[in-house]
């Protein structure tokens, strides 16, 4: 870890701390401002609506204008995002509200490519290692992003206007630290056009089964995990069990980055991928041996620890499908394919649950993670046959 890693680091953590607080700051707010009560979570899918959005032109800048420009007009973007938020909440404006997080969408696709910038910060023979700790600042967020809007939720008259106030200067706290991080420069070569087409690089087997395991894997997470609340506040537990249960999820998500490179490294990509997978069928059986608390509990922090895995080695098994001047098509391209599987489950989380639910959605989840270990299985099957073409 040099400098410039634990300034991402930090950065991740800021990013989080973000997200982890504009998500439940958005449905508590819509809920308050929506004209129809289904509509309350629009403000929270319209935020990774955003990202979907913005992934071709984040693409675009990072090409123009390197990564620390590039990450600071995202850090920028959220900036104007989070006081248009506030305004929104002052007015008692729902689709401005709407509005807002669909521009701070952009910030979201952006900031997402911090896993990929860790990877040029360090040796080669370190990257899964520094892809794996710059996540791991994820913690930071786990506890700070609860916290601030707890404590920055009454700072005005008008509930969560200073919340939103909060995460502009979270905003700013960020765009200061990125300032230090010195990234490559990016080469002549690399503000062309150079490099493969989109279409010859998405036709590798590892970079179909990065993109399939990274979204699928992020997909069955988010489906499960906006849908616990919902099924604990069912099952009569208290909002004290509710905010527990996601603490512990949230420690297994970014937790075991400081150990997940390690384990890619020693036992290789697919291996680490492949228990991720098991980490996620486990969640399932616990899921559905009860909905007592104990169950909740095990369930989503095996759930957290099998995602850290499979998005973990996602992200690794990516670096091996493209060059430097490709990069920028070829994350953007990766992160369209999470942002729209997260755009369904967050939609299709709340209808599933509250029509079928938590039991029928915990078997549907397994339609996603059987496609995730079929492609696991496939890119095995061709690298043993042909490691060349694989």
């Amino acid at each position: 870890m040099n400098r410039n890693l634990w300034l991402l680091t930090f950065c991740q953590g800021l990013f989080l701390t973000n997200n982890v607080a504009f998500i439940a700051i958005n449905g508590l707010v819509g809920l308050s401002l929506a004209p129809r009560g289904w509509m309350a979570t629009l403000p929270v899918m319209a935020y990774v609506v955003g990202g979907a959005l913005s992934t071709g032109l984040v693409a675009r800048t990072q090409k123009r204008f390197g990564r620390r420009r590039s990450f600071q007009i995202g850090l920028g973007v959220a900036l104007v995002a989070a006081l248009l938020c506030a305004q929104a909440a002052v007015m008692k404006e729902f689709w401005l509200l709407c509005l807002a997080t669909v521009v701070a969408g952009y910030y979201n696709a952006n900031a997402n490519l911090y896993r990929f910038a860790a990877a040029e910060l360090a040796a080669p023979d370190w990257r899964e290692k520094a892809v794996s700790l710059v996540m791991a600042g994820g913690l930071i967020g786990a506890v700070a992003g609860p916290n601030l809007a707890a404590v920055t939720r009454n700072w005005f008259e008008v509930p969560f206007a200073g919340a939103y106030l909060a995460l502009a200067i979270i905003a700013l706290m960020s765009m200061a630290m990125m300032q230090f991080i010195d990234f490559p420069a990016p080469s002549a070569k690399n503000a062309t056009a150079g490099g493969r087409a989109l279409a010859e690089i998405a036709r590798q087997p590892s970079f179909i089964v990065a993109a399939v395991a990274g979204s699928l894997g992020f997909g069955v997470m988010n489906l499960l995990m906006a849908a616990t609340p919902i099924a604990m506040q069912v099952c009569s537990l208290p909002f004290e069990d509710v905010a527990f249960v996601l603490e512990w999820h949230v420690i297994g998500m970014f937790a075991p980055g400081f150990f997940t490179g390690h384990l890619i490294r020693r036992l290789g990509v697919l291996p680490v991928m492949g228990t991720g997978l098991l980490l996620n069928l486990a969640c399932v059986a616990v899921a559905l041996s009860g909905v007592d608390l104990q169950q909740f509990v095990i369930a989503l922090f095996l759930l957290g620890i099998g995602w850290n895995f499979l998005f973990t080695g996602a992200t690794t098994l990516s670096l091996t499908t493209f060059t430097a001047d490709e990069k920028d098509r070829a994350q953007g391209a990766l992160n369209f394919c999470m942002f729209a599987t997260l755009a369904l489950t967050s939609f299709a989380s709340g209808v599933l649950v509250t029509t079928q639910g938590w039991r029928l959605l915990n078997f549907g989840s397994l339609v996603p993670l059987a496609l995730t270990g079929i492609a696991l299985l496939w890119l095995a099957r061709r690298r043993a046959a042909s490691p060349a073409t694989a």
